[in-house]
């Protein structure tokens, strides 16, 4: 980016249009800009759960990476053309997600969303990474897109999920596994 924002309100978005990093005018429902919203609802929960770790937590420079990843993300969506993101960001993510997830015991059911305030934002950065996955395939239904954004963004969701199991356990947290209701 060529310079930085010196004031925060432009009043340009006032008529329901935002501006591109390439400089064009979009409608702010656009699904590009659809996309990198929830990119950055992503990227904020991801936050969230940062503010709730351990500074000394093993999870903590993966998130904080991600974060730098997903401002790339978003980045690439608003400058079309750009490439950002290659294959070595989903094979670093699926390296770190096996990490975490060979000290976890195996799943049985399905686990509830919660296990201590660490683990609950978690599953709520990963809800919101599916939803900015399910954004960019809309995108992509009208746009080309790098294949990898879609790829990095299914594989998020997935570390987010085996993180928020790995951070229910700490502090001698559990998890909650789902259970069949009867029916009346």
């Amino acid at each position: 980016m060529g310079y930085r924002l010196s004031k925060i309100y432009t009043r340009t978005g006032d008529t329901g249009t935002t501006g591109l990093a390439s400089g064009e005018r979009v409608a702010k429902t656009d699904p590009r800009i659809e996309a990198f919203g929830a990119i950055d609802e992503t990227n904020s929960a991801v936050g969230l759960v940062l503010a709730e770790i351990d500074p000394d937590d093993s999870v903590r420079a993966s998130l904080t990476r991600i974060q730098h990843e997903l401002f790339e993300v978003g980045a690439e969506i608003s400058l079309p053309g750009s490439r950002r993101l290659d294959e070595t960001h989903v094979t670093r993510l699926e390296t770190e997600l096996d990490t975490l997830n060979a000290s976890l015991p195996p799943l049985k059911e399905f686990v509830l969303p919660g296990g201590n305030r660490a683990a609950a934002a978690c599953h709520l950065a990963r809800t919101f990474c599916r939803r900015a996955e399910r954004r960019a395939w809309t995108l992509a239904e009208s746009i080309e897109i790098n294949p990898e954004i879609l790829r990095y963004l299914n594989r998020l969701s997935d570390f987010l999920f085996v993180a928020a199991r790995a951070l229910a356990r700490r502090a001698g947290g559990t998890e909650t596994l789902w259970q069949q209701q009867d029916r009346p």
